[in-house]
C-alpha cells in the first residue's frame, strides 16, 4: 500500500513539473486550447426547420421552376462568297470554288411547359428559321422539339415535345396584374442554367418599343438576360404571368427594364395555333397614325388624340366601304379609339367576313361606314 502511495505522489510531482514548464516556456499551447473550447461552446446553431422564412417566395420558385425548360437551337445560314470569284479571268488563278459557305449557328432560349400534351410556350425569335430543337427540361430529361406554330407579330411561338407526365404551369391573370405586384422571372440567362430573379411589376400597357404590329407589354425590373426569352413571369403564387419577350438595354446585359407579353395575349395566340395552326386577324387595309398635338395643331384639328387615316390600300376593306385618307377614326362598333395600338388591336379581335361599324370624323361630320372586314395578311417584321 505505501508502495502504491509512493508512486502515485511520484506521478503527480513529475506531472506538475511538466504542466510548470509548459506553461513557463510556450504559454500560447495551453492559451490556443483553451480559447478554442471556449470558441466552439460559444456558437449556436438554428434547429433544422423545413418552414421558409419571412418573405420568402420558395414556394412560387418551386412550384414554377419545374415547368420552365431550356430551348437549344441550331440552324444553317447560307454565306455568299466574294462576287468577283464568278468571273471566268479569276478562275483561271482560284479554281472553280462553291459560291456559297454554310455555317451552323446555335442560340439558346426558355420555354414553359402548358400542355400534359407537351405543348411550350416560347418566343419566335428563340426557334425562328431553326433546323434542330432541342429541350432539357428541370427534371433532367431531353427530348426533341417541332415547331406547331409562330405568330411574328407577337413573336410567340408553340412547339411541341411528346414525353410523359411533364410538368404544367397554371396560368395566372394578367389582368389583375397591378404595378408594384411582386413578380419572378425564370429562365436560362447566358446558358449558365435555370435561374429565378425578382422585381416587382414597373408598367402596363407598354407599346411601340419592338417591331411587332401588336404590343401589350407587362415591364418589370426583375433581371431578364440573353437566354431569358421565352421564359416565365410568374405572381408570388407562382402562375404564370407572362412570356419574358425583351429587354431595353445598350449593353446586351439586364438594366432593369425588361418586357413580358401578358398571358391574355399568350392564351389567345396559342389557342389559335393549337386548334388552327395560325392566328387569324381582322384586317381593314388602312395605315394609321396617332394624332399628336403638333399634327392636330397643323391640321387645324379640334381632336388632340385618336387615330388619323394616313392612307388607305385601293381595294382593300376600308376603300371599298369609302373610308379617305385623312378620316379620324373615333369609334369601331361602338368602342372609342384613342389611339393607333388600340385601333390594331380592336380590329385584330374582328372576325374576317363580318361587318363593323365604323364611324369617323370628316369635315366636322361623323358619317357611319359598314365595313366588311378582311383577313390580315402574314407579315414579317423586320430585324
Amino acid at each position: 500500500m505505501r508502495r502504491l502511495w509512493l508512486l502515485f505522489a511520484q506521478t503527480v510531482t513529475v506531472g506538475l513539473a511538466i504542466w510548470f514548464i509548459v506553461t513557463t516556456l510556450k504559454p500560447d499551447w495551453v492559451n490556443k486550447n483553451v480559447t478554442g473550447s471556449a470558441a466552439l461552446q460559444s456558437i449556436r446553431e438554428a434547429p433544422a426547420s423545413s418552414a421558409p422564412p419571412a418573405n420568402s417566395y420558395r414556394g412560387a420558385a418551386r412550384k414554377a421552376m419545374a415547368s420552365v425548360v431550356n430551348i437549344y437551337t441550331s440552324k444553317e445560314i447560307q454565306h455568299q462568297r466574294n462576287p468577283l470569284l464568278n468571273d471566268p479571268f479569276l478562275r483561271r488563278f482560284f479554281g472553280d470554288q462553291q459560291n456559297q459557305r454554310t455555317e451552323r449557328q446555335s442560340s439558346l432560349g426558355s420555354g414553359v411547359i402548358v400542355s400534359a400534351e407537351g405543348y411550350i410556350l416560347t418566343n419566335n425569335h428563340v426557334v425562328e428559321s431553326a433546323s434542330e430543337i432541342d429541350i432539357a427540361l428541370a427534371d433532367g430529361r431531353t427530348a426533341a422539339a417541332r415547331v406547331v406554330g409562330t405568330d411574328p407579330e407577337t413573336d410567340l411561338a408553340v412547339i411541341k415535345i411528346n414525353l410523359p407526365n411533364l410538368p404544367v404551369i397554371t396560368l395566372g391573370r394578367s389582368e389583375d396584374a397591378q404595378v408594384g405586384d411582386v413578380v419572378l422571372a425564370i429562365g436560362n440567362p447566358f446558358g449558365v442554367g435555370q435561374t429565378v430573379t425578382m422585381g416587382i411589376i414597373s408598367a402596363l400597357g407598354r407599346n411601340n418599343l419592338t417591331d411587332n404590329a401588336f404590343q401589350n407589354f407587362i415591364q418589370t425590373d426583375a433581371a431578364i438576360n440573353p437566354g431569358n426569352s421565352g421564359g416565365a413571369l410568374v405572381d408570388v403564387n407562382g402562375n404564370l404571368l407572362g412570356i419574358n419577350t425583351a429587354i431595353y438595354s445598350q449593353s446586351g446585359g439586364s438594366v432593369g427594364i425588361g418586357f413580358a407579353t401578358p398571358i391574355s395575349t399568350v392564351k389567345m395566340v396559342m389557342d389559335a395555333i393549337i386548334t388552327q395552326g395560325q392566328v387569324v386577324r381582322g384586317w381593314m387595309g388602312v395605315e394609321p397614325q396617332d394624332i399628336t398635338p403638333e399634327l392636330a395643331e397643323s391640321f387645324g384639328l379640334k381632336q388632340k388624340s385618336g387615330t388619323i387615316i394616313a392612307g388607305v390600300i385601293r381595294g382593300g376593306p376600308a376603300d371599298k366601304a369609302g373610308m379617305k385618307p385623312g378620316d379620324i377614326l373615333i369609334s369601331i362598333d361602338g368602342k372609342p379609339v384613342s389611339g393607333t395600338t388600340e385601333m390594331l388591336n380592336l380590329v385584330a379581335q374582328l372576325k374576317p367576313g363580318n361587318k363593323a361599324r365604323i364611324q369617323v370624323l370628316r369635315n366636322n361630320q361623323e358619317p357611319m361606314l359598314d365595313v366588311l372586314i378582311g383577313k390580315r395578311p402574314p407579315t414579317r417584321p423586320e430585324e
